[in-house]
């Protein structure tokens, strides 16, 4: 797993942790800077990235993006 995709990952359990909170938190997190960062994080993925982690990405599915990476 390269560097960038280790940000990803933590990037991605830092997204759900914090989704995972907005349930039972009174103020609302704001999760845009996350996905701003996520956003930035998958232009820096390298011309040989696996084709499944940047359509996950492309397409906002974050928890197939964890899933894959996790399983690498």
């Amino acid at each position: 797993m390269t560097q960038t995709e280790h940000e990803i990952l933590d990037a991605l359990l830092e997204l759900e942790q914090a989704a995972g909170r907005m349930a039972s938190s009174p103020s609302k997190p704001d999760l845009r800077p996350l996905f701003a960062r996520l956003d930035k994080l998958a232009l820096q993925l390298p011309a040989d990235a696996p084709p499944d982690l940047r359509h996950y990405l492309q397409r906002k599915s974050y928890q197939k993006a964890r899933a894959f990476l996790q399983e690498r």
